[in-house]
């Protein structure tokens, strides 16, 4: 935690991936106290094998993992408890599983809150000070990146929109991977919140981002994004021109997690550059087409036909014939920017698993 408020980063997620052990609750509670003191945002993802949708044993040994991350939440005030849902079992994608699903989560929300308790109790709540302050955690559910598992942005979309109290999360690596990789471009990313505003609604968006190994629309193991054809630019280039209406948290499930994501702020950063320096021209060729008693459109009419009058002359000038051969020139080499920190580094470190 402190290593990421170090960075600059004002969010993090506990990833529990098996059961929650109770004798790690004492630490869990040193790190609500610190992230209520310190307004850094704690979010933790629950036990990552589900069963929800198996039979009343596997979805009861499901639910058994699952109400020690709910304990866990309140002391570490996290703001989103995350769950995978698993295979779809002897259920076939459509209503039957939908229904299925959000009976389950309509109970985990009534547990959340009972665990959380009542505020108006007199109960003294003095070891957990965010119980006055600070609503129960929501119940982030997440797409999965795999055909036999229950979790496509339609499904989880449908099933939040039944279940006050749950929020989809939106795994950008798992929607990439099991749409065949869909998430190439920032118009692919303007669709895909675009849809999740008109089905579900709200401002508020809770993601994940890392690399990706998919094949046959299954995921196979995340990768660090620079070894992906999931690349991070586009979704910084949607963020910076289209995102102001978002308040989203950004959780790297890279297998270099705070490398990846000091790299995503990075690409954030350069891309809101670009956005800048462009509003910045429009705003000078305005300006000038005022001094110049042009319309903007005019002004930029003109730019483009000096533009192409350029590419033309230069076009003849390469045509024209030569009378020597000159050697090529020699790349330029290029020069060390001070403006910012690099996490592209020569060579990569091999990836944890």
């Amino acid at each position: 935690m402190d290593d990421i408020t170090t960075l600059g980063l004002d969010a993090m997620e506990i990833q529990t991936v098996r059961t929650v052990q109770p004798k790690n609750f004492d630490q869990y509670w040193q790190a609500g106290i610190l992230s209520w003191k310190s307004d850094l945002e704690m979010n933790l993802h629950g036990p990552y094998y589900a069963e929800l949708l198996g039979s009343r044993r596997e979805r009861n040994r499901t639910l058994t993992k699952m109400e020690a991350s709910m304990q866990a939440g309140k002391i570490v005030n996290a703001r989103h408890l995350v769950y995978h849902v698993g295979p779809y079992g002897e259920y076939e994608p459509g209503t039957e599983a939908n229904e299925q699903v959000a009976n389950i989560f309509d109970g985990v929300v009534d547990r959340v809150n009972n665990i959380w308790g009542d505020e108006s109790e007199e109960e003294d709540y003095a070891a957990f000070p965010w119980v006055h302050d600070a609503k129960p955690s929501l119940v982030g559910i997440e797409t999965s990146g795999r055909q036999d598992l229950w979790g496509t942005v339609e499904e989880v979309i449908e099933v939040c929109n039944h279940v006050e109290g749950t929020v989809p999360v939106l795994n950008i690596a798992h929607i990439h991977a099991r749409g065949h990789g869909r998430m190439r471009t920032s118009e692919d990313y303007s669709e895909l919140f675009e849809q999740v505003r008109k089905k579900y609604g709200g401002k508020k968006f809770y993601c994940h981002f890392a690399g990706i190994e998919h094949r046959m629309g299954n995921a196979l193991h995340y990768t660090q994004i620079k070894k992906s054809d999931l690349k991070f630019e586009p979704f910084a280039e949607f963020l910076a021109e289209e995102g102001d209406w978002l308040d989203i948290t950004i959780i790297s499930d890279s297998p270099l997690l705070e490398h990846d994501a000091m790299y995503m702020l990075q690409h954030y950063d350069k891309a809101r550059q670009r956005l800048l320096e462009i509003q910045a021209r429009d705003e000078r060729r305005i300006k000038l087409a005022i001094e110049a008693g042009m319309s903007p459109e005019e002004l930029e009419m003109l730019e483009k036909e000096v533009a192409e009058s350029r590419k033309g002359d230069s076009e003849e000038a390469e045509e024209a014939p030569k009378s020597k051969k000159k050697p090529a020139a020699k790349p330029a080499k290029k020069k060390a920017s001070g403006k910012m920190m690099s996490f592209d580094e020569d060579e990569d470190k091999d990836d944890v698993f």
